[in-house]
């Protein structure tokens, strides 16, 4: 028996591997921060796909890791204390990783504070806002014949793009020259905007040269590159 077995969402995705940390994800904008957070620090990892087409995500077991039902979620059999440590939402997660690796996220307060604050701008504010575009986009909302909640969604996403779009002028990165969790939060869900939910040039994106800077250089990176394929089709 092993540490995970106490945990009933071990029944539905087993672990071969139980003493490495537990992804249970999928491929969308918040599942791939974990993921290429985890390939960019190395750190040990098992992946289990949650598949939507299945509702995984509102199986039993997957409840019992998160009640919300919403990937990603993992489970760190060599937590604080050495216990198992089960945790949900991506930030918090993307925060918990950078802490266990020491990477990623400054280690003076003030630099830590600030990346943190740019995790929660994309985690209040740029996800939900590009969120309600594909909605109304490209799914359900579609076909609303009231489009101004779409075009309020739109205006939205152009002042987020617009607030990002300056503070990347003259930075490599979110933080400046270092990349971090910030980086990570943030681009994954531009991508999904301008390619998954096909709303670049419903929100201009054209005029936002740094953002889509950022983003190529952020798409370019290997670990990035496999991280946008974890966890794999079964």
């Amino acid at each position: 028996m092993n540490a995970l077995s106490a945990f009933p969402i071990s029944r539905k995705w087993p672990a071969r591997h139980p003493e490495r940390i537990q992804l249970y994800s999928l491929p969308t904008p918040n599942g791939i921060k974990v993921s290429v957070m985890l390939e960019e620090t190395g750190l040990p990892y098992e992946p289990h796909r949650v598949r939507f087409d299945a509702n995984d995500q509102q199986s039993p077991e997957f409840l019992s890791l998160n009640p919300y039902g919403k990937i990603p979620a993992i489970i760190d059999p060599d937590g604080p204390g050495g216990k198992p440590f089960p945790l949900f939402e991506s930030g918090a997660i993307l925060i918990y990783l950078a802490d266990k690796a020491g990477q990623f996220l400054p280690k003076d307060p003030a630099g830590r504070y600030e990346t943190i604050q740019w995790l929660m701008f994309q985690m209040g504010g740029l996800g939900p806002m590009f969120g309600q575009v594909g909605f109304f986009n490209k799914f359900a909302g579609k076909e609303y014949e009231d489009k101004r909640p779409l075009n309020r969604y739109v205006g939205e996403s152009r002042r987020v793009l617009g607030v990002l779009d300056k503070r990347l002028a003259g930075r490599s990165w979110i933080m400046g020259d270092a990349y971090s969790i910030a980086d990570m939060a943030v681009f994954p869900w531009v991508r999904n905007l301008i390619g998954f939910y096909e709303a670049g040039e419903l929100v201009g994106i054209v005029d936002f040269p740094e953002v889509t800077r950022v983003l190529d250089a952020f798409l370019a990176r290997p670990a990035v590159k496999k991280g946008l394929t974890i966890p794999a089709e079964t």
